[in-house]
């Protein structure tokens, strides 16, 4: 994955998705790092669409959000019809990223605080 940055002065180190089965480990990644559900993927195209994806064992949760991070619309997609979405098609022009994800830190609940 290469690192860039979408827009000057960025503090998110973006990372290129290069490949569709990167998703699932990049949002599973996410939720262990994180731990919240699914990750943002932004599409840097004109319009910058933002959206996030949570991935079950059954299929794929894929939200459109707005500038604020409200969802717009929802869709509740198989793998095999997930190939099929915007998402993907910006993944095949080289237009994904998400943002690089941090630990938490011990003052966040983290196993490693002080005592």
């Amino acid at each position: 994955m290469q690192h860039i940055a979408l827009k000057p002065g960025d503090p998110h180190r973006w990372l290129a998705v290069s490949a569709p089965e990167e998703i699932e480990f990049l949002v599973k990644e996410s939720e262990v790092l994180t731990g919240e559900p699914g990750r943002i993927f932004i599409i840097a195209g004109a319009d910058r669409l933002t959206y996030r994806v949570l991935w079950y064992p059954t299929g794929l949760r894929v939200e459109h959000l707005d500038l604020r991070g409200h969802t717009l619309n929802v869709q509740h997609l198989l793998p095999w019809e997930f190939i099929d979405h915007s998402v993907i098609d910006a993944l095949h022009a080289g237009q994904l990223f998400t943002a690089a994800v941090r630990r938490r830190h011990a003052a966040d609940g983290g196993s490693h605080a002080r005592r």
